[in-house]
């Protein structure tokens, strides 16, 4: 893209210049990919609901839990057995907790009338003792239950504790009751009363229905949209067992999802429920199993503060509501359908890597024998010259030459040059395919003259006899009509260049050298084609015609016109163009980079 130089420069517009390939196989390919790039964005625009603006969900959520258990637990009174039956309504088992979730007790340890004073810890191996020297008076764990007194007391029969100031008697390490004591906690039932909001689309609503029947229990295919739980069906849906779970309690989540559609013409917004145990199943190989939690109820006894502790096992229910909101926007239409456009650029992608990596050029030089003679390979070398154009970084030390008896053109650097240009190797480039419609402007005088009726047609070809080279020729001359360089020593290098590469007749003896190079009439035609009011006076005229003669010759020999930027007219080209268009002074410059 060129430079802003001007307002008229601004208003432009480029676009990509493109190769059409008549191949059955790319074109397949091609649309073979626009098939299912088109099938895949038409599906994912209607199931995905691409052509919507998305917004989250905001949401509250209150729960309220019913039913009633009866519990019974067998005590010790006077050395005998017996039977205390209680009930526990949803004051009793439910516990408020902040965020969306609910907690329902389903089993539970209770250590009754302890009050602050000094008792036995109960024994642990860190707590047992047999002398007071086992204790230390202050001592603190994280574990104990109270504060140490350094004494060291009897506990029951012959076992001895540290004395411990805390809230006496001490909590037993007991395992949870098995089965739990609420285990009919089975058949609760919970309301759960979500309302949501999606503020960009000014809509709202909730999961409770007008038309709700009250005595509803949710059922996966029955009743889908029912907002009351059993809690039994719960842990059924995740292939736990309550009866399990509530010895020792656990944590599951109950999970509502919004997918709203809130487009007039296909208007749907209702949840779906689904259900996930979020705790660490194994109980048995986790060091911490369950969820349970202590609590204490205080009272006062002859006007002493007492309370009874209570550690309960139950499971933590957590609401977690997610979702979208979705509604036709036209933006987001054409943001989709335009960063989808590229997909389609993968096609291209796709071919122009078959192309470059199968073709002739490629296959030689990863050395497979095969591709030499791989049909696919010789139609990609085609597709690949027609396609690709491979240049090099012009530089100051960049040059090229041609040799009339070698099909290629060589590039060499000046700066590895330490003799003269016609013994360097340097590097063998492909010569450009020429294209003949560029000689349709060539001077009538240049074309064919008439054949005449009878006469057999003739080329004349280039004479290969071999000529004696003369005294005055330089050593590296291989056609005898070089002459030696008038520049420096250490300038001539550029300059001892000859038109072949072994002995053989020189290019400037053909009529084809003399037809494109030396024409004048050529000549002035190429220069008037370009400045068609140019008048040429006599000190000028041999100067542009010169010059033009160069530019002819290596128009002809290196075909594009990035190579003749830099190619090195040989020496009896040079010499033979300026003994045609001469110069008063005598002095030429030689050769110039343009960069």
């Amino acid at each position: 893209m060129t430079a802003c130089c001007s307002w008229n420069d601004v208003f432009q517009y480029e676009t990509d210049k493109i190769i059409r390939i008549q191949s059955k196989t790319y074109g397949t390919i091609k649309w073979f990919f626009h098939v299912v790039l088109f099938s895949y964005i038409g599906f994912a625009l209607v199931s995905d609901k691409r052509y919507q603006r998305k917004e989250p969900v905001i949401s509250s959520v209150h729960s309220k839990i019913k039913g009633i258990a009866e519990v019974k637990k067998e005590i010790m009174e006077n050395g005998q057995k017996k039977v205390v039956q209680s009930v526990f309504d949803m004051a009793d088992y439910t516990f408020p907790l902040q965020g969306n979730s609910f907690f329902m007790m389903t089993n539970f340890l209770k250590t009754e009338g302890q009050e602050q004073g000094l008792c036995p810890e109960y024994p642990t191996r860190r707590t047992l003792c047999s002398s007071d020297r086992g204790c230390k008076k202050g001592w603190l764990g994280p574990l104990s239950k109270g504060i140490q007194t350094g004494r060291c007391v009897d506990y029951k029969e012959k076992q001895k504790t540290c004395e411990v100031f805390a809230w006496c008697p001490v909590e037993a390490a007991e395992k949870a009751p098995a089965p739990a004591l609420l285990v009919s906690a089975e058949n609760f039932t919970v309301l759960i009363k979500n309302n949501i909001d999606f503020p960009g689309h000014n809509y709202t609503t909730r999961n409770i229905l007008p038309d709700l029947n009250s005595t509803c229990t949710f059922h996966k295919t029955r009743d889908p949209q029912c907002p009351i739980f059993r809690l039994g069906d719960i842990f059924q849906e995740t292939g736990d067992n309550f009866s399990e779970v509530a010895i020792q309690g656990g944590i599951m989540g109950i999970e509502i999802y919004w997918d709203c559609n809130l487009d007039r013409w296909f208007h749907h917004c209702r949840p779906k429920y689904s259900f996930r145990r979020l705790d660490d199943k194994t109980a048995k190989e986790s060091l911490y199993p369950g969820y349970n939690f202590r609590y204490a109820k205080y009272y006062k006894e002859n006007n002493t503060e007492k309370r009874t502790l209570i550690k309960a096992y139950g499971i933590r229910f957590d609401i977690l509501v997610f979702g979208t909101g979705g509604k036709f926007d036209i933006i987001q239409l054409i943001v989709y359908i335009g960063s989808t456009l590229s997909y389609f650029g993968l096609a291209t992608v796709f071919i122009d890597m078959l192309i470059n990596t199968y073709s002739s050029k490629y296959c030689k030089s990863h050395v497979y024998p095969w591709c030499k003679c791989c049909q696919p390979c010789a139609v990609n070398e085609y597709y690949y010259k027609k396609k690709y154009e491979s240049i090099v970084e012009p530089t100051r030390t960049l040059k090229y030459v041609s040799f009339v008896d070698e099909p290629y053109i060589r590039m060499v650097n000046e700066r590895l040059l330490g003799r003269s240009l016609q013994d360097v190797k340097g590097e063998k480039v492909l010569r450009p395919q020429l294209d003949f419609a560029d000689l349709s402007w060539l001077p009538l005088s240049l074309h064919d003259p008439p054949l005449i009726p009878g006469q057999p047609e003739e080329i004349q070809l280039l004479n290969e006899e071999v000529h004696l080279k003369s005294r005055d020729c330089p050593d590296w001359c291989q056609c005898g009509n070089c002459l030696p360089s008038q520049l420096p020593e250490n300038q001539r290098c550029l300059e001892e260049l000859c038109c072949r590469k072994k002995l053989g007749a020189c290019i400037t003896t053909s009529e084809l050298f003399r037809d494109l190079v030396l024409s004048r009439r050529a000549l002035q035609f190429l220069v008037q084609y370009q400045e068609p009011l140019l008048v040429l006076d006599a000190d000028s005229a041999n100067s542009r015609l010169r010059h033009c003669a160069y530019r002819s010759y290596t128009t002809w020999r290196f075909g594009s016109q990035d190579l003749a930027d830099f190619a090195i007219l040989p020496s009896c080209c040079r010499w033979r163009i300026r003994r045609e268009f001469p110069k008063s002074e005598g002095q030429y410059s030689g050769f110039k980079s343009p960069y």
